[in-house]
């Protein structure tokens, strides 16, 4: 078993080139294999089968699979020359016959999860669920030209994310999570070091603060490089986590240790670009090991380790940089990501099904010596130049985020509000700017105390989380489990509570910070403020994905550079916004701004399957 889980990491990939496979062998390799029937080109059965296809270009002699092989092929075909991503493809959903009259089982699917969130796929799932249990041989599909889309062995085939040990999927999302925390506190850490930068470097604030601007606009950068190239099959999301975090850890040291201010900017854009892949992929990797029902659950968990990180970055070095020097919270970073890094090269393995299915094509082809077995998505982009699939796939989030309609309203229209719809973010990263101001200079907090300030929204996090739990463990579970999956929009019912929060929130802090109101009136107002936004952040990261299941890491890219952009905006702007209004006043012109995501929440709740229906990229259930 550890043998097994150190192959799928990157330490392990990397021994099995460099010993040219003869260590960490795939089953497929190790003497004694014995290859499934249905792969055997002697199996009269397969013979027949691939015979009648190449001659007749017909799909197996049966209703149901003449039905999904023909569609297969018409969508492959298709997406080939229009869209390399898209990949549509059927699942025989005649479940209940095949368990009780059947022995193999013809699936013409390799991920359940490529189908939207719908009805559909929330009974496509239940059926997997139960088929699992009783181990069903899968009986792969044959194209009309003859190739043979390798699939997985069984149903309950171990090489499949979906069918994991619980122990297994739980490391591979706490390795996520404290990936994400690491990088999120990487931006905020920085924020007790901008006294000493000023005096060391003799800069102004403004060029201090673009330490913590410019990292922040680098993590929402990198995802729209990087989240795409963790979609392409042949790359898959290891190598793109392991090698840009590998930088990051790497960045981390010469940031400590740069002699002038330029030199500083500079490695804290880039070591905002390299550590972005799991702020955005991140969600994709869970939804790659964990069902549809299962999903929002460690979805509100990841949302917390990052939603923290930029809170509890300060807290780390507070107490640290008026002793040891602004130097040390820069090697702190180093502290926190260096064990991180070597335990996410032993222990991460690859959850991309694509990816697995791809390399087992080319085992199964070393061992059988046909050509013809091909995964899913080589068939898809055998033909195309490697160039040509790269390029789609960069441009794939800028695509859909400019041309989809419901996608173009979450991540353009709600930065005129200050994204109140989709994160607060410029608000959130505008408080590294009013705090100073409030607690210092009107509360008298030394830069330790001013560094538990930001604790509040811990506090606000364990309490979202709490909430937003409870209401899927008691109310949305079973009631999907009755009824079924609603519509899209019925996941965004929490965040029409929440959205009035951040508005009175901000209102509260506002007008409470005042040297004659005690300090904790403010905080209970932040505490309101951020606890409302992660309940609409966590609403909107479960809504992004849903009709365009195909296109998550690139969706979550898109997204998360339109939020950081503004937030790199708002790190330079907030300072001069309260000191020439004052922080009442300053505060006040966030707080009228928000009551405009108010009424986008609202919209988007009744118009949104509108938007949708006139998008080329859904998914049709």
């Amino acid at each position: 078993m550890a043998a097994a889980l150190l192959r799928e990491t990157a330490i392990g990939q990397i021994i099995r080139y460099v010993t040219k496979a003869r260590l960490l062998k795939y089953p497929e390799e190790k003497p004694g294999f014995i290859l499934p029937s249905c792969y055997d080109l002697t199996s009269h059965f397969l013979e027949k089968q691939a015979t009648q296809i190449i001659e007749t270009s017909s799909i197996l002699p049966t209703p149901a699979t003449e039905r999904t092989l023909e569609e297969v092929t018409e969508q492959q075909e298709e997406a080939l020359y229009e869209d390399l991503e898209k990949q549509e493809t059927v699942i025989e959903d005649d479940f209940a016959r095949r368990r009780s009259a059947a022995v193999i089982v013809h699936r013409t699917k390799t991920r359940e999860e490529t189908l939207p969130f719908s009805a559909e796929r929330f009974d496509v799932e239940q059926a997997a669920v139960v088929s699992r249990s009783i181990s069903l041989p899968i009986q792969p599909a044959v194209t009309n030209r003859g190739e043979i889309l390798v699939d997985w062995y069984t149903t309950d085939d171990p090489s499949n994310p979906q069918n994991w040990a619980p122990n297994k999927k739980y490391l591979s999302a706490f390795i996520i999570c404290i990936y994400t925390f690491a990088v999120y506190s990487g931006s905020a850490i920085y924020t007790p070091s901008e006294g000493g930068v000023m005096l060391a470097f003799g800069v102004s604030t403004p060029i201090a603060d673009s330490g913590l601007a410019l990292y922040v606009l680098g993590y929402g950068c990198g995802p729209l490089l990087f989240s795409p190239l963790s979609e392409i099959p042949r790359f898959g999301r290891n190598p793109v986590y392991v090698a840009t975090f590998g930088l990051f850890v790497i960045l981390c040291i010469p940031t400590a240790l740069v002699k002038n201010i330029g030199g500083l900017l500079f490695l804290r854009f880039l070591q905002g670009f390299f550590g972005s892949p799991c702020l955005a992929t991140g969600p994709a990797t869970m939804q790659d090991i964990f069902s549809l029902i299962k999903f929002p659950y460690i979805l509100a968990v990841w949302t917390s380790f990052s939603y923290c990180g930029p809170a509890v970055g300060p807290v780390l070095a507070g107490f640290a940089v008026p002793v040891l020097g602004w130097r040390w919270s820069l090697w702190e970073m180093l502290i926190i990501s260096g064990p991180i890094w070597v335990l996410m090269a032993l222990c991460m393995p690859e959850t991309s099904a694509d990816n697995i299915l791809y390399r087992r094509a080319a085992c199964l082809r070393a061992l059988t010596g046909n050509d013809r077995l091909r995964s899913q998505s080589e068939i898809a982009q055998g033909q195309v130049a490697f160039a040509t699939i790269l390029r789609q796939a960069l441009i794939k989030p800028i695509e859909i985020s400019i041309l989809d309609p419901a996608v173009l309203f979450v991540n353009s229209v709600p930065p005129l509000w200050t994204t109140d719809l989709t994160d607060m973010t410029p608000q959130y990263y505008s408080f590294f700017e009013a705090f100073p101001l409030v607690y210092s200079e009107i509360y008298h907090f030394n830069l330790g105390l001013l560094a538990t300030s930001f604790l509040c929204i811990l506090v606000s996090c364990i309490l979202g989380v709490s909430t937003y739990t409870a209401y899927l463990w008691f109310y949305l579970e079973p009631d999907i489990k009755k009824n079924g999956l609603r519509v899209q929009e019925s996941w965004l019912r929490p965040a029409m509570i929440a959205v009035f929060m951040p508005t009175v929130g901000l209102f509260i802090f506002a007008w409470t910070s005042r040297s004659d109101i005690h300090w904790i009136a403010s905080i209970i107002g932040i505490t309101i403020y951020a606890f409302g936004v992660f309940i609409i952040l966590q609403c909107i990261f479960v809504y992004i994905p849903m009709s365009y299941p195909q296109y998550a890491a690139s969706l979550f890219a898109g997204n998360d550079f339109c939020r950081s952009a503004l937030a790199c905006g708002a790190i330079m702007f907030a300072r001069p916004l309260y000191i020439n209004l004052g922080i009442g006043r300053g505060v006040t012109v966030l707080a009228g701004c928000s009551t405009l995501g108010i009424a986008g929440m609202f919209f988007l709740y009744f118009y949104g399957a509108k938007l949708r229906a006139k998008s080329k990229f859904t998914v049709k259930g």
